[in-house]
């Protein structure tokens, strides 16, 4: 049997315990770290050094007219195939004040402290929901459950010909992102809130860049009142100016564009030592900005790197890394006859004072989930073998070839430094499915397999846990009954979700022991019968701890042998919540969706649900469920859920106030 080339350069056989490094290994030619000569990267010293570097990659793009950039180039026009199987499936649709700091989260985020855009947040007593090019409001203050408000997600006059996916509020200010192929980038369009839940639009902003969309990561975070995005610039080197695709801003008021002014001078645009070749790879800029909401009229900065084009990100507490590499799809390797991909990862501090630093690394993380920024200074990424590709479905993709990173954060500089051969740590390959989660609960990391935008398979199914402050220790083989499209924590253990033939089927996991002794026992199974998960995206779960060892799932679900397709075109069925007693699961019942959704809204922009349509809500100790316009409230009695009152907010039954 032949092993992948992660297990072939650095683990032993028989075992799945790394136990050493071969000398004659290919990764060798990975510069082990000695003395830093800097200890950040180089930023260009002036708009002249930046368009002499620029002129100097156009110059080789000229000297071979027969290779065309767009063979290469992830313009608009190649993201649109790249979307082709969004594409049409949508084709024939798209014609507070201080009580929000002090209000509860209903976004299931992946780092504390750093919020992540969603299609529902809370300000005061009123939720906020996004749907289908909309905002809406509705009042859930004592005992209430009320419509109040609707507006258009974009600005008063405009086409609306764009994606609005996501939003979020800061103070009394909500902020709806999404992709504008006209306009010409991330569409940023502000709104006030009022005490009451009533809308009133108030700017619209557009900041250049190529499509962010992804299907798992999400395109903006949220800490205090900084609005941060990453968004990839990819450099066309036959327009008449490179400089018209760095970053920068233009405002969009009474259906008029602004000139877009550049956010981002020469002396913030940093390298590496890498040649970057634009006749061989797609070169990006790889950009993070930062827009102040608490000032009048929105205020960006923006810090970029230059690297091949291929990406994914993470936003810890106080940096955004970025990970790149070549497209997969140009290295023409095979995880048992090329090495891994060269690959860096970048080190963007959200303190602009701070100039960003990088290490070269190989392969790829799967999604934002396989990173972790951790306490002791290490930063931590689950890697596959291939490189990132700049697509939307790039995290979907399988992998055999697996291994985690762990590398200290000091030991980040200019970027001409490797991480070290003995910091990469060879996996095991889970079965179940083609595609891989990952996440880390607290001292461990779980990732299994399964099959999550497309329809459930019965087949073997394999998951594994391991320290990760000492991955030589060996991981833990599970074998659940189940295949893994989901893993969530439950406080300090874990919960596998997937499907068994045609059941939706819940697994609790007890994590413990030490770095060196790992203990990962399932404890408690729960089926949910003829179902199927209902949302793929991180958001979908919530788990409402009612102490340590206690607590409230839920989840949406739809009928059993639903594809993950189905998400993006109808409402779940429903949404189970589970109780945790302990790690004991028991079902407490159903919130489901009208049998009959009211569908006739008038749909002008973004009428396909990318990010779902349905989240389990637990707010001011009430228990909601959001599906499509319904809005569901259910009374808990002991261990049971049972439904009290039911609202359609959608555009025609609501006939909310519109300003």
């Amino acid at each position: 049997m032949t092993r992948s080339l992660f297990s072939r350069l650095f683990l032993k056989p028989a075992l799945i315990i790394v136990v050493g490094f071969t000398a004659a290994s290919p990764a060798t030619a990975w510069s082990i770290f000695g003395g830093k000569q800097n200890n950040t990267l180089t930023a260009f010293k002036s708009e002249a050094e930046l368009n002499e570097w620029l002129a100097g990659k156009k110059s080789k793009i000229d000297a071979q007219p027969t290779r065309s950039q767009s063979e290469m180039a992830m313009t608009k026009k190649e993201s649109a195939v790249a979307a082709a199987p969004m594409a049409m499936m949508a084709q024939d649709s798209v014609a507070a004040d201080k009580a929000q700091e002090e209000s509860e989260s209903v976004t299931n985020t992946q780092t504390a402290g750093v919020d992540e855009g969603g299609i529902v947040k809370v300000h005061g007593n009123h939720l906020v929901v996004l749907r289908r090019g909309r905002l809406f409001t509705v009042d859930v203050g004592n005992s209430r459950l009320a419509p109040v408000s609707m507006i258009d997600a974009y600005a008063p006059g405009s086409s609306g010909h764009a994606w609005y996916d996501e939003m979020l509020i800061s103070g009394n200010t909500i902020a709806v992102i999404g992709y504008s192929y006209s306009k010409g980038g991330t569409e940023v369009v502000l709104f006030t809130i009022d005490r009451n839940g009533q809308l009133s639009y108030k700017s619209t902003h557009v900041l250049r860049s190529n499509d962010y969309y992804s299907s798992r990561n999400y395109a903006s975070r949220l800490i205090g009142d900084k609005l941060i995005f990453y968004t990839p610039l990819y450099l066309n080197f036959h327009a008449a100016n490179p400089l018209d695709f760095f970053p920068a801003v233009r405002s969009w008021q009474d259906g008029k564009a602004g000139d877009f002014k550049r956010i981002a001078p020469a002396t913030q645009i940093y390298r590496t030592d890498e040649d970057l070749d634009p006749t061989r790879t797609q070169i990006a800029l790889h950009t993070v900005q930062v827009c102040d909401l608490s000032k009048p009229d929105m205020q960006c900065t923006a810090t970029g790197v230059l690297a091949p084009a291929g990406r994914e990100f993470y936003v810890s507490k106080d940096a955004v890394y970025i990970w790149t590499a070549s497209y997969a799809r140009y290295n023409h390797r095979t995880a048992n006859t090329a090495p891994p991909v060269s690959a860096s990862v970048f080190r963007l501090p959200l303190d602009t004072r701070q100039a960003p630093t990088a290490i070269k690394t190989m392969g790829s993380p799967i999604d934002q989930f396989s990173f972790l920024e951790s306490d002791d200074g290490y930063l931590n990424v689950m890697l596959r073998s291939e490189g990132p590709a700049a697509s939307m479905w790039s995290s979907e993709g399988s992998s055999k070839d697996l291994a985690l990173l762990r590398v200290p954060v000091s030991q980040f500089g200019n970027g001409t430094e490797s991480a070290p051969v003995a910091n990469y740590h060879p996996l095991p390959s889970p079965q179940g499915g083609h595609s891989i989660q990952n996440r880390y609960i607290g001292n461990y990391l779980l990732y299994g397999a399964g099959n999550t935008w497309g329809r459930s398979q019965s087949t073997e199914n394999t998951a594994y846990v391991l320290a990760w402050k000492n991955p030589q220790s060996g991981s833990v083989k599970l074998t659940p009954s189940h295949s893994v499209d989901r893993i969530e924590a439950l406080g300090k253990n874990a919960l596998l979700v997937g499907t068994q033939n045609t059941s939706l089927v819940f697994t609790t996991i007890a994590l413990g022991g030490t770095d060196r002794m790992v203990y990962a026992n399932p404890v408690s199974t729960f089926q949910l019968a003829n179902a199927a998960q209902g949302e793929t995206r991180s958001h979908g779960f919530f788990y409402k701890p009612e102490n340590e060892k206690n607590g409230i799932l839920g989840l949406p679900f739809r009928e059993s042998g639903s594809s993950g397709w189905k998400q993006l075109r109808n409402v779940s069925s429903g949404i189970v919540y589970v109780k945790n007693n302990n790690l004991s699961l028991s079902e407490m019942g159903i919130l489901g969706a009208s049998p009959n959704p009211n569908t006739n809204d008038n749909c002008k922009a973004s009428c396909v649900d990318w990010y779902g349509n349905s989240r389990p809500l637990f707010l001011k100790g009430r228990v909601f469920a959001l599906m499509g316009y319904d809005l569901v409230e259910g009374k808990v009695s002991g261990n049971s859920i049972s439904e009290v009152h039911r609202i359609d907010f959608s555009p025609v039954q609501s006939q909310p106030v519109r300003r």
